[in-house]
């Protein structure tokens, strides 16, 4: 088969890495790629965004088959534009990645279906939002934009200022342009995050090996949101039986609530939970594989992914049955200095050769770019060096390890990713 993947980031750089090791796969592309995609697929200049170019480019390479990896052309319909072309694709149609793209209809869906989540309300005006927020002066509170925010659409404040500094933002300056029109204002609710992917055709639901994301930009989870600066796979704090009540309250019902509105959800369905005092409960649902999950998440897949792909676009899931590495799996990114804010671009890394390299590490690249013969920086978050190891703890370590071999002006990365994770393993 030939494979078009669709992105430019890390997590595209996983799905590729791990779809080569299908000896179905004959030919790899990706669109629009990235430097150290190159090294794995033949990048193709084409926005992830350009529906009809996608569209010409799979006919002109003859694809047979469309990772669609990005939330925004999942949401904008790239799917449905292929599959009416007869290109059999890898994630949901525009209506069904609405359980992403829109948290009012997401947070409607979970009311109408009873799945757990937190208590909300939806505004369309900033001072009516602020007002209610008043009413129940109970911090922290929680405002999310409607719409899609490259994951940064969430803002948590502490106080009555802070809500109306966030409400100003988002709704009045338009932080995140139209996605701001509508917010969600809901609990805060408290307890270990975990994440879990699950494969799914909508007849059949296969969660995947649960993680744990770190979002803040600094040690101690201090600082700015990001769009993650590490992860660690398995999630000690979901145990059989959390994974249990989650398939029964939350992942199922979550499959049978799409199907009953019309909206059958192919894909790769994310699942943001916390698991309260009171059991799971879902913060967010995303439509499409995490970053930087992903990049623990398939290191450990052992069967071949490309054979799961093709199941779930042909709705025969059920049929397979997919295997996880014990081994668990630590990704650390290094991120530009400045990250989330603004920062320099076209810095050359050191340190990637294979004879510089931890044995074992692999190193998927985010942001760069190959000029010259040379991998320069070329975005926010840069690489994710990933590990296994027999236990958490020997798969941080190789990672850290890695990470000091490789350099670039002002990187940064964190140096406490998994240890909230190791502490709940010695509890």
């Amino acid at each position: 088969m030939k494979i078009l993947v669709i992105g430019s980031g890390g997590r595209e750089h996983a799905i590729g890495c791990k779809l080569k090791e299908s000896p179905r796969v004959e030919k790899l592309y990706c669109a629009p790629g990235n430097g150290g995609i190159s090294m794995d697929a033949e990048c193709c200049p084409v926005g992830a965004m350009d529906k009809e170019g996608i569209l010409a480019l799979a006919k002109e390479k003859q694809i047979d088959f469309v990772f669609v990896a990005p939330d925004d052309p999942l949401a904008a319909g790239m799917v449905d534009h292929l599959e009416a072309a007869g290109i059999p694709c890898f994630g949901p149609n525009a209506v069904a990645a609405q359980i992403e793209a829109s948290k009012v209809f997401s947070k409607g869906l979970m009311k109408k279906y009873g799945i757990p989540t937190a208590e909300y309300q939806v505004f369309s005006e900033a001072e009516k939002a602020l007002a209610y927020i008043r009413e129940n002066n109970t911090y922290p509170i929680v405002i999310k934009a409607d719409g899609l925010a490259l994951g940064k659409g969430v803002i948590i404040a502490q106080k009555e200022e802070e809500a109306a500094e966030a409400l100003h933002s988002i709704m009045e300056e338009k932080l995140f342009g139209d996605s701001g029109s509508e917010v969600v204002v809901e609990e805060f609710l408290t307890g270990p995050e975990v994440t879990v992917l699950a494969f799914t055709d909508g007849t059949a639901m296969c969660p995947m090996a649960s993680s744990m994301d770190h979002k803040r930009a600094y040690d101690g989870d201090k600082g700015p949101n990001t769009g993650g600066m590490g992860t660690v796979s398995p999630n000690p704090f979901y145990t059989e039986k959390v994974a249990a009540e989650c398939m029964e309250k939350i992942f199922l019902p979550t499959m049978h609530a799409m199907n009953a509105e019309g909206r059958k959800f192919k894909g790769c369905l994310y699942f943001g939970l916390m698991l309260t005092p009171s059991g799971p409960k879902v913060i967010e649902y995303n439509s499409r594989f995490g970053d930087p999950e992903t990049q623990v998440v398939l290191p450990r897949l052992q069967t071949d992914l490309c054979e799961i792909i093709t199941a779930v676009a042909e709705e025969r899931l059920s049929e397979l049955e997919i295997k996880w590495s014990p081994e668990p799996c630590a990704c650390v990114i290094m991120a530009s200095g400045g990250y989330p804010g603004s920062y320099p671009k076209g810095l050359e890394i050191h340190g990637l050769t294979e004879s510089g390299q931890v044995e074992g590490a692999t190193v998927y690249h985010a942001g760069t770019k190959l000029e010259n013969g040379k991998f320069v920086t070329g975005g926010g978050r840069v690489l994710g060096v990933t590990t296994k190891g027999e236990t958490l703890e020997k798969a941080l370590e190789n990672a850290y390890q890695a990470v000091e071999k490789i350099s670039f002006e002002g990187a940064m990365y964190r140096k406490d990713i998994g240890k909230r994770a190791l502490s709940a393993g010695r509890e």
